[in-house]
């Protein structure tokens, strides 16, 4: 039976996204406030995922060498480093998040079972790579607050607080909810982005976060006037909201998770093939409004 293990790490360095065939005002417009000179830092976290076959030990394989090589192969050169200078793979495309994660799996991919390489610039935008060639998925984080009412018009009082208990209470209750959107593309071999971030930050702010925040779902948003507003119908919205607009981005959408509370959070999967225990078939029939 395999097993998948991960390993933690930690390295502070900067960069600048600038690419130097354009002029300093098409840089500006391409890259913003990154394009600034001399750039600008993160404290990044990374996971190294790995899998394997138990051995005789117990172990995938030994945390010594997992460490050994984590830090021979990436921390040695990242670590408080000018990221566009440490490794020539970064003249040719630019040290994006992405783009790097992908670069730490060329250099550990020699020494070590990869599975999945995670990096974190900060908690609020992170990276996925799998080795899928210029593939990789893409993370940003946000957060609203709204009231909800869980219960159907169309059943006594009664029977909703037997089905929703205290949610289904006449004058409902808050949250602060935590949402998680991924998206998938490849990345561009020059910029080393497969989104622009700031047109994949405003869309979710946009479409999600500025008509949801602050606002009692039941009657403020349409769509949950003829829908019991849970965690998992809410994400369901989300998705079935952001779907087309991020596709014309140039990415497609790969989950969205809410974060109802830290005891309740819901998941939908909008990827063919990609939803844990659903059919294609399944997966559909969900997204479809």
């Amino acid at each position: 039976m395999k097993c998948i293990i991960n390993r933690r790490a930690q390295f502070s360095a900067s960069h600048r996204y600038w690419l130097p065939e354009l002029s300093e005002t098409e840089n500006q417009a391409q890259f913003g406030a990154c394009s600034r000179f001399p750039g600008h830092g993160h404290n990044y976290v990374l996971y190294v995922s790995l899998e394997g076959e138990l051995d005789d030990y117990g172990m995938v394989q030994n945390l010594s060498d997992v460490k050994y090589a984590i830090k021979e192969y990436v921390l040695k050169d990242l670590d408080f480093s000018y990221l566009n200078d440490i490794w020539p793979e970064f003249q040719e495309t630019l040290p994006t998040t992405e783009n790097l994660a992908r670069v730490i799996w060329q250099r550990l991919s020699p020494h070590l079972p990869l599975v999945k390489i995670q990096l974190f610039e900060h908690p609020e935008l992170w990276t996925e790579y799998y080795g899928n060639n210029m593939e990789a998925a893409l993370t940003i984080s946000t957060h609203f607050s709204a009231a909800h009412r869980l219960a159907l018009d169309s059943l006594s009082y009664a029977k909703n607080i037997d089905i929703y208990g205290k949610c289904a209470r006449p004058h409902g209750h808050g949250h602060n909810y935590h949402l998680e959107v991924t998206v998938v593309g490849e990345m561009d071999e020059r910029t080393g982005m497969l989104v622009d971030l700031g047109e994949f930050q405003t869309v979710v702010e946009d479409l999600i976060v500025e008509p949801l925040d602050h606002t009692f779902l039941n009657k403020d948003i349409a769509y949950f006037g003829q829908v019991v507003p849970t965690a998992e119908n809410i994400a369901l919205y989300i998705a079935q909201t952001l779907q087309s607009p991020l596709a014309e981005l140039g990415v497609e959408l790969d989950k969205v998770k809410l974060i109802e509370s830290p005891n309740n959070s819901a998941e939908i999967y909008c990827r063919r093939g990609t939803t844990p225990g659903q059919t294609v078939e399944q997966r559909e029939a969900v997204l479809t409004p």
